[in-house]
């Protein structure tokens, strides 16, 4: 059986500490009043208080890194992480390239060996550096990734301090992913949540009102059978592909609404010892999923193998209603409704015209959505290659963590990690020029973190796929499916 020391609950009085020092942050006190999941109240945290913060600050990044590291320090870093590609929007590899060479002109004498690795090699790519003392010094991972490596003892501890932020700056959430047998591994870099979108036109044709969101899972079922019923199109873009991040980060949201987990990581100081997933909660969000696939039929029957990119041809097809996605979708809608032509072009065009977000449903026990982003980590000086220049690491760790850097690099598809980044002069642009940022960053108090254990991939990207295609293709019963589930998880967690 697992330890029961291996994962300890953050104590009461950081908590404490922690909401007390985020009040003084912002501007208006009561955003920070104490709340059980982020510190931060979900229902004062709202499109329009975010966007009266932003732009009321700004911070200068060179001033605040030379208390760590002397501006004229001589010396080399090595950094690796998953950074743009062609595929990203030009904005967002103009915003990278800046940060390098702001960074060059703050630090001249730091020699900085930068490799942008693709996300799908990174993972692999640093298990075998690490394994073979050839790691880099820096290393920017999504957000679960570094549990596995501080697990095996191959990161040094770093906490926001250490670069000159106090923990009180990065949403509790966010520290969370990075605290393991009650250390600190790492800093937030940037952390987003996504939010429900729905074609209101097709909301129009079924009868619905099209200015308003399902408040709840149950009306998310409705909906979308009304809707199928009504229009013969499909209501909810469901997914359940196996080995895909799409599947848990639609599904948890509901599983953790309606009350249950995979662990114990929606309560408000999770042990990540006790297993939820065969639960009344968890069993009511699989039964969701059956009845909207089995039972009601109203979801492409492609779900199986779906992610959100296969709703997208469907979305702006006006075949399907609703959808989660980040903001970045409406983007990505555009896109596809300018490639268009003649009249193909003008009806993606209204389905953008029709385009609503709002925040997630919510279930029997909360609204939740799933915490992701990415965290930078400082790689224990025994798994790197050659000699560590620890105040070169920590001048770019404080740079890129800072609320300007936050903010900049993140531009299109995620938010700061550093919560002084929501009043910087960037936030406000971003909010001016990106369509419905305002609605998914105010999900982030709804945000939870998946389990930070080494783990977690296994039991989100296999296990709870494959328990939701068992039902689904009516392999197994909701509770047979849940208690397998249960079951692996469990072997999983005791190596077995």
């Amino acid at each position: 059986m697992r330890p029961k020391s291996v994962f300890c609950k953050r104590p009461p009085q950081a908590v404490l500490g922690g909401l007390l020092a985020s009040t003084a942050l912002f501007l208006a006190g009561a955003v920070f009043a104490q709340e059980s999941k982020t510190g931060i109240d979900p229902e004062t945290w709202t499109p329009d208080y975010v966007m009266s913060i932003a732009g009321t600050e700004d911070p200068n990044t060179a001033e605040e890194c030379s208390q760590i590291t002397p501006l004229d320090h001589e010396g080399k870093v090595s950094y690796w992480f998953y950074g743009t590609t062609e595929a990203h929007p030009q904005i967002e590899r103009d915003m990278e390239k800046a940060f390098f060479d702001a960074f060059a002109e703050t630090y001249p004498n730091i020699e900085l060996d930068a490799q942008n690795i693709n996300y799908n090699d990174l993972l692999n790519k640093l298990r075998t550096a690490a394994l073979g003392n050839a790691a880099p010094t820096v290393a920017r991972l999504p957000i679960l990734w570094g549990a596995e490596f501080a697990s095996k003892g191959q990161l040094s501890e770093l906490k926001p301090e250490d670069v000159g932020y106090a923990t009180s700056d990065f949403w509790p959430g966010a520290m969370k992913s990075v605290t393991l047998n009650g250390k600190t591994w790492g800093v937030p870099t940037n952390n987003e949540t996504m939010a429900f979108i729905w074609n209101a036109s097709i909301f129009e044709e079924a009868g619905l009102d099209p200015e308003k969101a399902p408040e709840t899972w149950d009306d998310v079922v409705a909906y979308s059978k009304q809707i199928k019923d009504n229009t013969g199109k499909n209501g909810y873009g469901l997914v359940a592909r196996v080995n895909a991040g799409n599947t848990p980060f639609r599904f948890m949201p509901m599983m953790w609404g309606e009350g249950g987990g995979a662990l114990d990581e929606a309560d408000p100081e999770p042990t990540l010892e006790a297993i939820q997933i065969n639960t009344p909660g968890a069993r009511k969000a699989v039964q969701n999923y059956y009845d909207m696939y089995v039972r009601d039929k109203s979801v492409p029957i492609s779900a199986l193998t779906n992610t959100q990119n296969e709703n997208q041809d469907p979305f702006i097809a006006n075949e399907l209603a609703m959808v989660i996605a980040h903001p970045s979708e409406y983007g990505a809608m555009l896109d596809r409704a300018n490639a268009a032509t003649g009249s193909e072009k003008e009806a993606a065009m209204k389905v953008v015209e029709s385009m609503r977000y709002g925040k997630i449903p919510r279930g029997d026990a909360r609204r939740a959505v799933v915490f992701g982003g990415g965290n930078v980590h400082l790689m224990h000086p025994d798994v790197v290659q050659g000699d560590v220049d620890r105040d070169a690491a920590l001048a770019l760790i404080c740079f890129m963590t800072g609320p300007e850097w936050s903010t900049k690099l993140h531009w299109t598809g995620s938010n700061p990690g550093n919560t002084r980044g929501f009043k910087t002069t960037a936030m406000k642009e971003r909010l001016d020029t990106i369509k419905f940022l305002d609605v998914s960053t105010s999900m982030l108090p709804s945000g939870i973190p998946f389990p930070v254990v080494a783990e977690s991939t296994e039991i989100m990207n296999i296990i709870i796929p494959e328990m939701l295609q068992n039902v689904m293709t009516e392999t197994m019963t909701v509770e047979e499916a849940t208690a397998d589930a249960e079951a692996r998880i469990q072997s999983l967690l005791d190596g077995i």
